[in-house]
């Protein structure tokens, strides 16, 4: 399963604040690998916006440099792997913070160096003056037939085509993921909003499935566990749930612009990018040992349900390139452009591209054996 763009798996005991520092009094040399390529060869022209210049990445990162990571799953991978021990040297603290609305606000107060988001969060950010860059991006390499959501369908709605959202009650989050899902669900059917009524609700915890279950809305996409417990609850009452065809799939780590402008701090998120990316290859083959230390033990699901989101998730894909996800995330822009009436944004702008290939170099090389 792919991380970073996952909805909430719904833990059963609840989040928790795992905070880990280390100060060494030497420099801490980065794979030389990941940050060649990084810095060039492969990587496209830098996408920056009008006025601003990063210089390339430093080699190394000074001793004491701290960086705050909203990555709560990645920071058990890390620790489950031992991966972690390659980020000795900097003082890495983690916060239990996820999802977009969470992440644009510990930017705005500062308390966040980097967080995991899917590809929605930057757009709105943007939009609402707060300049991010994307860092790392993964997908699922068959993402259409292993989708992150399913659009949930309500108890007696009868609905089982898309076309048949006309006129219906379709939950909506402007702002997240599933929002923009479902703008694309209703292109793909040729449906206006004109045509449906969105009801905006936020969609954190079960808040969709409730709102499914009391026919407060006729459809809304649901993610993760939550369809699983969805179709086991309220199958026999005639809930289903609908696949859309199309891709949810893409993940991303993001930090603020005045974040990356920081050498250090840029060094420091450079380092945890790689190692992002060998951890990303580690659950992927290791199942069992993720099942085990992840979403049993961390996150309080039953057995069956962590094995329903491993199966559910399919293979990963961490590219070096960038291009075929932009292209997509331009896609997206121009949608949410034109259906929210928001100024256009030239995707590329929102990648810093000095981090490119790290991520996917790392994720290749642990796969053969490099994972350590």
């Amino acid at each position: 399963m792919f991380l970073a763009a996952s909805p909430p798996t719904a833990s059963a005991t609840g989040g928790h604040t795992f905070t880990r520092r280390r100060a060494l009094g030497s420099l801490l040399a980065l794979p030389a690998l990941g940050l060649l390529t990084a810095c060039g060869g492969t990587a496209t022209a830098v996408g920056q916006r009008a006025g601003q210049s990063l210089a390339p990445l430093a080699t190394s990162v000074p001793a004491g440099t701290t960086i705050t990571v909203g990555d709560p799953s990645i920071r058990v991978a890390l620790e489950l792997s031992g991966l972690i021990k390659n980020l000795d040297g900097i003082n890495l603290e983690f916060a239990n913070i996820s999802g977009g609305p969470q992440t644009t606000e510990a930017f705005r107060a500062k308390a966040l160096d980097v967080g995991s988001v899917a590809d929605i969060p930057p757009i709105h950010a943007t939009w609402t003056g707060l300049d991010v860059r994307i860092i790392a991006s993964a997908y699922r390499q068959d993402a259409v037939n292993h989708p992150l959501y399913e659009l949930g369908i309500a108890p007696g709605a009868g609905i089982s085509t898309l076309e048949e959202l006309r006129g219906r009650k379709v939950a909506y989050s402007p702002g997240q993921a599933q929002g923009a899902l479902v703008l694309r669900i209703l292109q793909k059917a040729g449906l206006a909003q004109d045509d449906v009524k969105l009801v905006e609700l936020p969609s954190t915890g079960d808040a969709y499935a409730s709102a499914l279950s009391s026919r407060q809305v006729d459809a809304a996409p649901l993610g993760g566990v939550q369809i699983k417990r969805y179709l086991a609850k309220y199958k026999a009452d005639g809930g289903t749930t609908l696949r859309h065809g199309l891709r949810d799939d893409p993940g991303h780590l993001y930090s603020p612009a005045t974040v990356l402008a920081d050498p250090a701090k840029a060094a420091a998120l450079a380092a945890y990018v790689e190692a992002w990316g060998k951890a990303q290859r580690w659950i992927e083959d290791h199942p069992k040992e993720w099942l085990e230390g992840y979403y049993i033990k961390d996150q309080g699901l039953s057995r069956e349900d962590g094995q329903y989101l491993i199966d559910a998730a399919g293979k990963r894909d961490v590219p070096t390139s960038w291009a075929d996800g932009i292209a997509r995330h331009q896609e997206t822009i121009d949608l949410l452009a034109r259906e929210q009436k928001k100024p256009q944004l030239k995707a590329p702008d929102l990648y810093d591209s000095r981090y490119e290939a790290i991520a996917g170099t790392a994720f290749v090389a642990a796969g053969k054996g490099g994972a350590a």
